[in-house]
């Protein structure tokens, strides 16, 4: 049946259920079928979709009905409902022209494995109350950790251990918390408000997010400057002088937050050079290789997390580019200890005899929620039905097919490359007539990639004037506002073609347009298409321009 035609073949099976039972095995396998079969087709017919919806906001609520219904409707009514009205709202994250922020990649394994965990509906909080999920879970994060070549002081082998999450966002709250408990354990609660977290000004924003969850003094936050000039990894100098400064001020160090694989450009902090400095004064460093983390188990990335040695937590997303379902946050550390001193309850209706024996793990103390969901599955089914040799294929491919892209960009003398490209995605933009490539300013930052675009360019233009220098700096300001306006419009022209889906960032006062390949149902096909959608919308857009 064509997902797109869905409307021929929908009263096929019209009745409703006829059983008052919710969980009806027959109707199950009935209805079941009927999804696989939706889902097939949308995937076979996903490229005959605009990649990102042009619905306008509050679409939907003119599309149904105000209230509940009353009596039961069929699921072909519902399906019908999911044609008509949800597929036009929906950005199709597995279009193989999807090329924006991170990819979300699914596969056959990470979809049947969520299925099987869903079906079963286990709530695995400690071991008794399932312990083939506590159990699985142990087993595939000392998998995945020796496919990393994790230290083995990180996995359970050793005297660590990994535990899935949701997302980044709650690994780095929990190890934040963590952090945060055994500082105040030796220098007294009430020092709480003297305790300092640093990052980049590329991190990503959930760090400052835990850190104000967590109760550390907003002015007690440190987003480092980065600069072109060092593809904007954090410089292990300028966080030792940060760290001074603090510690001059009667602060106290607490949490560093490196990166592997930013995600306004990917790039690269020095994992050695920034834990000798941790450890120099004390702090807790977790590495978040949310992104680039995956591609570390091919041999020629897995230098890129040197030095994660000197790390106390470790964590990538297995959701973004693993072939695993959102969602799956893996996180490693080296003390599970320190999590469960923060994180454990025990009340009396959750006591048994396995928690009490100690010799199991109980879940429920590695994270913030009581219930859980039985991940491991997903990553389990992906594992075992790829292997390492498959997996590694895949990864690469993307890299290869982000070159490809880089080769088209660096050919065409109107376009840039803006920063280095690490991974699989690539950073460009379109040039404004007259300018030459490399033009770009190499001192400027930003923070979290969310900052105006305009900031350090009127700051330069200020500064200029108060240096005698105001016409260059005029000059140079105008003409970076204009291309970064120019580069604008570009996206916005690109997005609403609905032909593929990019997005940006401003780095260095520059706006950039990311191509982030990463769709399981990618091709080189896609990508050269990709590139010819970008041409011809630069090219209209430069036309009307010097007219």
């Amino acid at each position: 049946m064509n997902a797109l035609n869905f409307n021929h073949g929908l009263m096929k099976h019209s009745s409703f259920c006829n059983t008052n039972n919710p969980l009806d095995p027959e109707e199950f396998r009935r209805q079941g079928h009927m999804i696989i079969d939706f889902l097939a087709d949308y995937y076979l017919n996903i490229e005959k979709y605009p990649v990102l919806s042009q619905v306008e906001p509050g679409y939907l609520r003119k599309r149904l009905p105000e209230s509940t219904p009353y009596n039961p409707e069929s699921i072909e009514t519902i399906l019908k409902d999911v044609q008509d009205h949800i597929l036009p709202g929906v950005t199709h994250w597995q279009s193989p022209s999807y090329f924006a922020y991170f990819p979300s990649s699914g596969s056959i394994a990470g979809f049947l494995g969520e299925m099987l965990s869903t079906g079963f509906n286990v709530v695995g909080f400690n071991w008794i109350s399932s312990p083939a999920a506590t159990e699985l879970e142990s087993i595939v994060m000392d998998w995945l950790g020796e496919m990393l070549q994790l230290p083995k002081s990180f996995l359970f082998s050793g005297n660590g251990g990994g535990v899935l999450q949701g997302t980044t966002c709650e690994a780095i709250l929990c190890t934040l918390v963590a952090a945060r408990d055994q500082m105040l354990l030796r220098i007294g609660s009430q020092n709480v408000g003297k305790l300092v977290v640093y990052g980049s000004d590329q991190t990503h924003c959930s760090l400052q997010k835990a850190a104000r969850i967590a109760g550390i003094n907003p002015s007690n936050f440190r987003a480092i400057k980065t600069s072109k000039r060092a593809s904007f990894s954090l410089s292990p100098d300028s966080l030792r002088s940060a760290i001074c400064k603090d510690i001059d001020a009667g602060l106290i160090p607490l949490f560093l937050c490196a990166t592997v694989g930013t995600t306004s450009t990917t790039a690269i902090d020095p994992l050695g050079s920034l834990s000798d400095v941790a450890k120099d004064y004390g702090l807790w460093l977790h590495v978040d290789a949310a992104y680039a983390g995956s591609v570390c188990i091919c041999p020629e990335f897995r230098h890129v997390i040197d030095g994660v040695e000197g790390a106390n937590s470790f964590s990538l997303n297995a959701h973004k580019w693993f072939l695993t379902t959102l969602d799956c946050c893996c996180l490693w550390v080296k003390d599970p200890r320190a999590l469960i001193k923060s994180l454990s309850t025990n009340p009396e209706y959750l006591k048994n005899k396995a928690t009490d024996s100690r010799q199991v793990v109980d879940y429920k103390d590695w994270q913030l929620t009581l219930s859980r969901r039985f991940r491991s599955l997903k990553l389990w089914f992906v594992l075992r039905s790829y292997g390492v040799a498959k997996l590694r294929d895949f990864l690469r491919s993307h890299v290869n097919m982000a070159k490809l892209f880089e080769g088209f960009v660096t050919s065409d003398k109107r376009f840039e490359i803006v920063v280095p490209r690490s991974f699989a995605v690539v950073c460009f933009r379109v040039l404004s007539p007259g300018m030459g490539k490399g033009a770009s300013n190499a001192n400027g930052t930003t923070t979290n990639g969310h900052t105006n675009g305009y900031t350090n360019g009127v700051n330069g233009h200020v500064n200029g004037h108060a240096n005698g220098k105001g016409d260059d700096h005029d000059h140079n300001y105008m003409k970076e506002a204009s291309t970064n306006e120019l580069n604008r419009k570009l996206l916005e022209s690109i997005n609403k073609s609905g032909l593929v889906f990019m997005t940006h960032s401003i780095v260095g006062g520059v706006y950039v347009i990311r191509f982030a390949v990463g769709a399981t149902l990618v091709e080189e096909k896609h990508v050269i298409t990709a590139w010819k959608v970008v041409q011809e919308h630069a090219n209209a857009i430069l036309i009307s321009e010097n007219n």
